[in-house]
């Protein structure tokens, strides 16, 4: 084992890792958690919305894709933030933007007060991902019975899937829909905050804070294989993108269903079904992973499909299932690829670009759809949204098995 760096003084210098513990750990853990949960809060209550404020299914599109979009600029601009001064200054910024975001909820009167909320959202998203899951790494260490990246994956996915049911489930239970739900979650984010505010900081080497457009890097040495995972990944992004923010439309307009929990629920399915799919890639071989996903992608847009020709609820929510187990895969097949083949001076700047181009495949095909649907209602839109998805998904599995022929 190598020597502790020293002080100036030439005394050996502690390691911070394990600064915190267990309590460091779970304070961290939770402000993950909360902080992805309030970004997609707001899913079962788009139709609540629409009848309250007079929005459009094009505007609910709109209002989600300002999110992601939020989040690419944050990854683009601040993605290296944590670096620059730390942990605990980042995890402390990021939770109380999403305390500021649901307090912005809470008080909304229109959709520009909405707007504002949602840009706070993205941005919190983009902060706490790479700060919480490095803070996790050095207060747990990557020796312990605790894996720093199964919190994390439990913190992000976990998060995305129980902030829309459980505002679901508020909306549909406890009085003032369009309120209590953001109130809850304005509690629990100001819990965070406190806890994030009294751990130790656990990064030892911090650069100095420097605000810059960080490039966008494809590593050249896994570049075939990197986008063909950004572009599988990033399908199933786009399928949870729209499924996000038009399954209380759906549920609505065809299926005439008025239950915010429902909807909710249906969104939790997807993304417990990306935590699970990035589980499963462990156990896959690396060149089996891909064609697995993209068969999954092509099988759950088939599903989702037949949903919207049917007017059945059920094929959605195994497409919705399906679709997050597929996207999981390919997520974890994209990053494992970066983490262990590309270069290390570009490693950082090749995960912000990979997820750069996930979120970008979140936002702009919901602002598609929602296109779509104002010009030709939203069964067609939904039909040929997903015959894209599959068109994406095969084109990727064409690609695999030419690269395997020729090899």
């Amino acid at each position: 084992m190598a020597d502790p760096p020293l002080r100036p003084t030439g005394r050996p210098q502690a390691s911070v890792r394990g600064r915190g513990g267990r309590p460091a750990a779970v304070s961290v853990t939770f402000a993950f958690w909360i902080t992805m949960a309030g970004t997609t809060a707001p899913t079962p209550l788009y139709p609540l919305y629409g009848a309250e404020f007079g929005f459009t299914p094009f505007t609910v599109t709109v209002v989600f894709a300002v999110y992601a979009l939020g989040v690419v600029l944050g990854l683009l601009v601040l993605g290296r933030l944590s670096d620059q001064i730390g942990r605990r200054p980042v995890l402390v910024l990021s939770t109380l933007l999403s305390a500021a975001a649901a307090l912005v909820f809470l008080l909304a009167h229109d959709l520009g007060v909405m707007l504002v909320g949602r840009v706070l959202s993205g941005f919190s998203a983009a902060l706490v991902t790479g700060a919480a899951t490095a803070a996790l790494t050095e207060v747990l260490g990557t020796r312990g019975r605790i894996r720093p990246a199964t919190l994390a994956l439990f913190a992000n996915m976990g998060g995305l899937g129980c902030g829309t049911l459980l505002a679901g489930i508020l909306a549909d239970t406890a009085p003032a829909p369009l309120r209590t739900p953001w109130a809850v979650l304005l509690v629990l984010a100001v819990t965070a905050l406190t806890g994030v505010a009294l751990i130790p900081e656990s990064s030892a080497h911090r650069s100095g804070l420097v605000l810059r457009l960080q490039p966008l890097h494809v590593p050249g040495e896994i570049r075939p294989d990197f986008l063909r995972s950004a572009t599988a990944a990033g399908a199933g992004f786009a399928v949870l993108g729209v499924l996000t923010a038009v399954t209380g439309l759906f549920l609505g307009t065809v299926l005439r269903g008025t239950s915010c929990a429902l909807t909710g629920l249906v969104v939790f399915t997807a993304f417990a079904g990306t935590a699970l799919g990035q589980f499963l890639v462990r156990f896959l071989r690396p060149a089996a992973a891909l064609p697995a996903a993209c068969l999954g992608l092509v099988l759950a847009a088939g599903l989702i499909a037949t949903a919207m020709a049917t007017r059945t609820l059920a094929p959605l929510v195994v497409g919705a299932v399906v679709n997050g187990l597929a996207t999981g895969v390919s997520m974890g097949h994209g990053l494992g690829s970066i983490t262990t083949r590309s270069a290390p001076e570009h490693r950082g700047a090749s995960v912000s670009t990979f997820f750069a181009i996930l979120y970008t495949m979140l936002a702009l095909p919901a602002v598609g759809v929602g296109v779509l649907i104002r010009e030709s209602g939203l069964r067609p839109a939904g039909e040929v949204f997903s015959a894209v998805v599959a068109a994406l998904a095969v084109a990727v599995l064409v690609s695999l098995v030419r690269t395997g022929r020729d090899a």
